[in-house]
Formats: C-alpha cells, structure tokens, sequence
C-alpha cells in the first residue's frame, strides 16, 4: 500500500494555531480521531529506526532529496492494538508512504531479523505484506535498530475526498528507546520545538487556493520540521549509543573556541517553496 502525497510545514505560536483552526474549519471537517477528544487531538507515537551512524538522520541534515525514515507507529500500547511498520520516502518533493498493520507480540521477532509473514499482518491485504516485506528489507540493508520515541498529540481535518489533510502537531517530545519496547510512558523526554505547534498542509495533486490563502492571511512562512531530525538532536547521540555527534553537538576535537558550521534548518524566505509554481 503506497501513497504518495505533497506536503508543506509551518511553525505557529499556540495563539495564531487557534485561529487557524477556525480558518481550516471553514472548509473541511475532523478527521474522525479527532473528534469528541480533548483539544480535539489523539496521541501519536513512532518508534524510529537507524543505523548506529544514524544514517537516516544525516540524510534529513544533509538535505538528501531522495531519502527515507523507518517506524513504527501506534496510538496506544493495549495488547489487542496494531502497530504500522511504515516506510516513509521523500522523492525530491514528494513524499511516499507504505504501511502494513502488524500484530503487536510481532513485533520483537520482526525486529530481531525474521522473515515477514502474513500471519504477522492484522490484514490479509497483499499489499500491506509487501510494505512489511520493504520496511525489514530497508531495515536489514542500513542495519537499522530502534532507536528514539517521538510522541506528540495530533489536531487533524481531512476532506471528504481525503485529497487534503491538515495537521497541528503539540507538544512533542522525545526519548530514547533502544529495546524497541512499544510503550507511551516516556520517564524524561525531550521537548521538540518547545511551545511550537507544527502546522502541515498535505496535498495529493492539487494545491488548493484557500491553502494559498491560509499561508498569506497568517503570513507564515514554510520551512523544515523534522520531528525524527530534532528528537535525535534532544536526546543526543550518546543516548542513542551512536559514535558520531549530532548538529547542536560539539564534537570532542574542538576547542570551545570553535563553532561547527551547521546546516540551515530554519525558516525560509518565501511562504511557497519554488517547485509549488509547477503544480499549479
């Protein structure tokens, strides 16, 4: 099962986040999670996967336009629940995404190195065994392990097409988890973009005018939100037992004189990246 999908992030304070909740409202509805939850937002969490050179990461940092992410997601941690072994794909700028729905007591098997099954699966769809099939391929071919907990609690509207989805992302955090126990305890986590909430604008084909007109009625401005990328740069790559320092880290050759050069994460010049001119 493959999507593939457009998508734009944006930073907002929790004030104007609730003004874009009103604007949003306008034109599509709550995604159905949402819907009678408090701040009308669920839980999510992912356990992320990646080498012990967090090959995946320096991929984010380094801007890598073909690249993916290993996890697993889940939105509780009861016995009965399935977990999502996702492979999320950026393709320049567009961003594909294969899941399949496993059992959760597979987990720990799966992650150990076995073969996927179907038995594995909650689904007999053929499509979810070849997301499963591809995640432990990937897995495998970097030598991934998990690696962090990112947990935040998710505000979201879809259409009735599901062509557009928008999300508000609060209060993320995260933590270390190298046993890959899928759990939604965190003992001390690590907040990621403190007091921020994350605004996504999602897209199958069209980009649609009130989302040009949401962008310039808050005056945002587009830029990265690599949840996995931060949490990696809050927890630290000791916790993560990783022999390479992470961006915000000083490496140990360097004097406290030295600053390393770090890459440019922040915000953009322009509310559009360049590449939106050729959709429209």
């Amino acid at each position: 099962m493959q999507q593939s999908r457009f998508e734009l992030k944006y930073h907002l304070t929790e004030e104007k986040a609730l003004r874009v909740r009103d604007f949003v409202r306008c034109y599509i509805s709550l995604d159905e999670y949402s819907v009678g939850k408090p701040n009308f937002s669920y839980p999510v969490h992912s356990l992320y996967l990646d080498s012990d050179e967090l090959v995946s990461y320096w991929s984010t940092i380094n801007g890598d336009k073909n690249r993916f992410k290993l996890r697993i997601r889940y939105y509780d941690a009861n016995p009965g629940s399935p977990v999502f072994f996702e492979v999320k794909r950026r393709m320049d700028h567009c961003i594909l995404k294969q899941r399949g729905g496993v059992r959760v007591e597979m987990v720990p098997w799966l992650l150990a190195g076995h073969h996927p099954e179907q038995a594995h699966l909650i689904s007999k769809d053929p499509r979810q065994l070849v997301a499963l099939q591809r995640f432990c391929q990937l897995m495998q071919q970097i030598h991934a392990t998990p690696k962090v907990h990112i947990a935040y609690e998710r505000e979201a509207y879809v259409s009735d097409d599901d062509s557009f989805r928008v999300t508000l992302d609060r209060n993320i955090r995260a933590e270390a988890n190298l046993e890959g126990v899928i759990k939604t305890h965190m003992a001390n986590p690590a907040p990621v973009y403190e007091r921020l909430v994350i605004l996504e604008l999602k897209f199958t084909n069209r980009f649609p005018n009130w989302y040009r007109e949401l962008v310039e009625a808050f005056g945002l401005m587009q830029c990265g939100a690599a949840k996995y990328a931060e949490g990696v740069q809050g927890v630290g790559h000791r916790a993560l037992r990783s022999a390479v320092p992470v961006v915000d880290e000083e490496p140990a050759h360097l004097s406290l004189e030295m600053e390393p050069r770090l890459p440019h994460r922040g915000r953009s010049a322009n509310p559009f990246p360049t590449w939106l001119q050729d959709l429209d």
